[in-house]
C-alpha cells in the first residue's frame, strides 16, 4: 500500500509539472461588431515562448490561419454569438484557448406598412399555427392539445375540404409541404409527423434534438427550415431530419427571439413574432433582420367585427402564392384571412 501511495504521489506531481509548462495564452478578438466587418483573431503568449503552429476555429469550423492570427469577414458566419477557439501546438504539447464575439446587423430594418387587397372567411375555431399555399389551396395546422388539426382549405370560402388529427396528447404547431409530403411539428414533444399530401394519411414521425421546441416550419426545396421559439432558425435534412445548421436572428441592436410561423419568399424568411402583430423579414443566409411589417392595424380591422382575446388571438399564419404574387395572413381564431401587400415606408 505504501508503494502504491508513493507511486500515486509521483504521478500526481508529474501531471502537475507537465501542466505547468510556463505557457500563458490569451485569445484576442473584438467582443462586439457588425455584419460585413473584417475582424482579426490573435493568439498571444504572455511569456513570448515559441509556438509551432496554431489552428483557429469559429463555431467548430476551422478557418485559415496566418501564423498566430486569422482574419475573417463576419458575413461568413452571420449575425449572432459565435464561439472562437485556438489550438496551439508547442514542443510536445497542445493547449486550447476559447473566446467569443457577437455580430449585430449592420443596418436598421426597413419599416413596412400594408394594404388590404382582399379578405376571405376563416374558421374562428382554428388556433392557427402553420399556413401554406399549394396548388390553389391553403393548408393549415392548428394547435392546442386535443384540438390540433391538419386542414386543406378553400381560400375564397374558408371551407375545410380535408382534415386530419394527431393524438390528443400533442400540441400541433407549424407545417410545410415538400415533395408531396406534409411535415407537421409538435410543440414540446420534440417530434414531428409526416403526412401524405393527397390522402392526409400519417406515414411516419421524426425527432428533433438540437432545437428546443417545435414552432414554425417552411422549406427551401431541399431542407426543412424550423423555428423553436428562440432567436435561432434551424435547417433540417428532410430525409434524416438531422439539424444540419442554424442561423441566429438579430437586428442592428439585439437578438430577436420568439420567432414563430415561417414562410420562405425568395431569399428571405417572413416570420411572425409570437404575441406581436408584426412580420419580421430575415436574410436566410445571415439571419439579419432586413425589415419589420407592423400589422397591428390589421388586428384592429379584425376587431371591427370580432372581439379578440389580446394574448391568445394574435397574428399568426403566413402563406405566399408565388405564381400570382399573393401574400396571405391570418391569426389565431381570426374570422378572416387577409390578402395583403406590404409597403415600405
Amino acid at each position: 500500500m505504501k508503494k502504491l501511495a508513493v507511486l500515486t504521489t509521483f504521478l500526481t506531481l508529474l501531471l502537475l509539472t507537465s501542466c505547468n509548462d510556463g505557457y500563458n495564452f490569451t485569445l484576442d478578438v473584438v467582443k462586439n461588431t457588425t455584419l460585413n466587418s473584417s475582424i482579426k483573431i490573435t493568439l498571444k503568449e504572455k511569456n513570448n515562448k515559441p509556438i509551432d503552429k496554431v489552428q483557429f476555429f469559429i463555431d467548430g469550423v476551422e478557418i485559415i490561419a496566418d501564423g498566430n492570427s486569422a482574419s475573417i469577414n463576419t458575413s461568413q458566419f452571420g449575425v449572432g454569438k459565435h464561439a472562437v477557439s485556438a489550438l496551439a501546438f508547442f514542443p510536445g504539447k497542445t493547449k486550447k484557448t476559447n473566446n467569443s464575439f457577437e455580430v449585430l446587423a449592420d443596418i436598421a430594418p426597413a419599416i413596412y406598412t400594408f394594404k388590404i387587397i382582399n379578405s376571405y372567411p376563416h374558421d374562428t375555431k382554428a388556433y392557427t399555427q402553420g399556413l401554406e399555399y399549394h396548388n390553389g389551396f391553403l393548408y393549415e395546422t392548428t394547435g392546442q392539445r386535443g384540438e390540433s388539426t391538419l386542414r386543406k382549405v378553400e381560400i375564397t370560402t374558408g371551407k375545410v375540404l380535408q382534415q386530419a388529427e394527431i393524438d390528443k396528447q400533442y400540441f400541433g404547431e407549424g407545417m410545410t409541404i415538400l415533395n408531396n409530403k406534409i411535415y407537421w411539428l409538435t410543440w414540446q414533444a420534440k417530434k414531428g409527423f409526416v403526412f401524405d399530401l393527397e390522402t392526409f394519411t400519417q406515414e411516419k414521425e421524426f425527432a428533433f434534438n438540437k432545437s428546443e421546441e417545435g414552432w414554425g416550419l417552411t422549406n427551401n426545396g431541399t431542407e426543412l427550415i424550423k423555428s423553436d421559439g428562440t432567436n435561432k432558425i434551424w435547417f433540417l435534412d428532410p430525409v434524416t431530419f438531422k439539424e444540419k445548421r442554424a442561423i441566429q436572428v438579430y437586428t442592428n441592436k439585439y437578438a430577436l427571439d420568439n420567432i414563430n410561423e415561417l414562410e420562405l419568399i425568395g431569399d428571405k424568411i417572413y416570420a411572425n413574432k409570437y404575441q406581436q402583430n408584426v412580420i419580421v423579414i430575415i436574410d436566410v443566409k445571415t439571419g439579419a433582420v432586413l425589415g419589420v411589417a407592423n400589422l397591428s392595424d390589421l388586428k384592429k380591422e379584425m376587431e371591427k367585427t370580432q372581439k379578440l382575446v389580446p394574448e391568445d388571438e394574435v397574428l399568426n399564419g403566413i402563406a405566399f402564392d408565388a405564381e400570382n404574387n399573393r401574400l396571405f395572413v391570418t391569426g389565431k381564431h381570426w374570422g378572416k384571412l387577409f390578402e395583403i401587400e406590404l409597403i415600405k415606408k
